[in-house]
């Protein structure tokens, strides 16, 4: 996919940075509820995998199978629009971007500062994502359970 970054002349952002930022904030005035917010979390992720192009939503739906049954303790939640898999303190260890949320030729696989992948001075957080295998399948079930150890 042709990765097209128009910014906008007012503030700088594209169309899509800022469509993830609404989808963010009202995330976020979501999250104010009490309740099934943990069901809330886990619709809004299969909701949000659901409309995904057919490619990226395959791939979404085999993270989203392999992060809850290597870490049922992870939360399910949208975070910027994307599905993510919070820690019991509400921080987001691990989240899927398809590649059609900015336009990327590839989908993403990424870790926040709560994930435990610390190796030394240098370690990816980030990884490239074009299609599931049962190697790809063994590496992701290997850095979840690390990020969360």
């Amino acid at each position: 996919m042709p990765t097209k970054n128009l910014k906008s002349e007012s503030d700088g952002f594209t169309a899509e940075e800022r469509a993830a930022m609404k989808e963010r904030a009202a995330e976020l005035r979501a999250e104010g509820r009490q309740g099934a917010k943990k069901a809330d979390g886990l619709q809004a992720v299969l909701d949000r995998i659901a409309e995904m192009a057919p490619e990226d939503r395959a791939l979404a739906e085999r993270v989203h199978m392999t992060v809850t049954a290597n870490a049922p303790e992870l939360s399910p939640k949208t975070w910027y629009g994307m599905p993510a898999y919070a820690n019991a303190d509400g921080k987001v260890v691990v989240f899927f971007q398809d590649s059609g949320k900015f336009n990327y030729r590839y989908s993403t696989l990424g870790f926040q500062d709560a994930a435990h992948l610390d190796d030394g001075d240098l370690w990816p957080v980030s990884y490239a994502l074009q299609r599931w295998s049962p190697a790809v399948e063994k590496k992701v079930v290997e850095l979840v359970k690390a990020a969360i150890s």
